[in-house]
């Protein structure tokens, strides 16, 4: 297992990270792939490598001949400047393309968020210009100390629909602490009538439910608050590790079936790539 901080900071998701100091950390040859990786975020990693982002690190470095090494840091406030831009570890599994602290490869899926509700309630929530949502409890994951909104909250409060639910987005070792499989339960065990939730978290834990849940995709952008819902995601590395990034690039297009396959069987739901 790899190195561990003594320290633990505060959630915030990749998209949202603020733009921290670039880091100087030593280079290493490519014998160790030093991956950036949270210990507590299912589906994407843990500890016991049981994430899709753990298993798709697992193919870049056998294409590569290389030596996973991760780098433990919770994807909480501060994640890049203590990891990647610190110099602890080199590539990040999975970020939205364009993310500016950092360079990302070609990318190797999309994805949007989803409304998800019980399939026995009746319900045809389709679009958030449905007026039934002003009549429904809705659950957003909360990101960040100061409790930022995903973008599909900022654009329900643009139409007025307010009072929403929020909850935790991390996987969190304490039992009594926020887990992102809370929102999904909460569906489920009707504590809400819908969440809205990003892909791959909603999937994920959809499948886990005992009841059947209904899941609905957003559409890429809004025209209403003008935010986006769906993303290319990537791998990332510092701006200066251009060799590494083009590697990733090779390794992308190499094993995609693969990579894909592994998202497919994490129940991720993927758009299409735009060329």
């Amino acid at each position: 297992m790899g190195r561990r901080p003594i320290a633990l900071a505060g959630p915030v998701v990749l998209a949202a990270l603020v733009a921290a100091t670039t880091g100087s950390g030593p280079r290493r040859a490519l014998t160790d792939l030093r991956v950036c990786v949270d210990p507590y975020n299912l589906p994407f990693s843990n500890e016991r490598g049981e994430g899709f982002e753990n298993k798709i690190a697992n193919i870049v470095a056998q294409d590569l001949n290389a030596t996973v090494i991760n780098y433990w840091w919770p994807q909480r406030r501060g994640f890049l400047r203590n990891s990647i831009l610190a110099g602890f570890c080199d590539v990040l599994i999975s970020v939205p393309v364009g993310l500016d602290p950092v360079a990302t490869t070609k990318p190797y899926y999309r994805s949007t968020y989803y409304f998800v509700y019980r399939a026995d309630r009746g319900l045809t929530v389709r679009s958030l210009d449905d007026t039934l949502l002003k009549h429904l409890k809705i659950g957003v994951n909360m990101i960040g100390y100061d409790y930022t909104n995903t973008p599909p909250a900022h654009a329900l409060g643009t139409r007025g629909v307010v009072g929403l639910v929020g909850f935790g987005n991390f996987l969190n070792p304490d039992p009594q602490a926020d887990h992102p499989q809370d929102i999904i339960d909460a569906v489920a065990k009707d504590s809400i009538d819908v969440a809205i939730v990003w892909g791959p978290k909603a999937g994920y834990w959809v499948r886990r439910e005992p009841v059947p849940l209904t899941m609905v995709p957003l559409p890429d952008s809004d025209a209403v608050s003008g935010m986006p819902f769906a993303f290319d995601m990537a791998m990332g590395v510092r701006h200066r590790d251009k060799a590494l990034k083009a590697q990733l690039d090779s390794v992308i297009d190499r094993r995609r079936g693969e990579i894909v396959g592994v998202l497919q069987d994490y129940n991720v739901p993927m758009l299409q790539l735009h060329p």
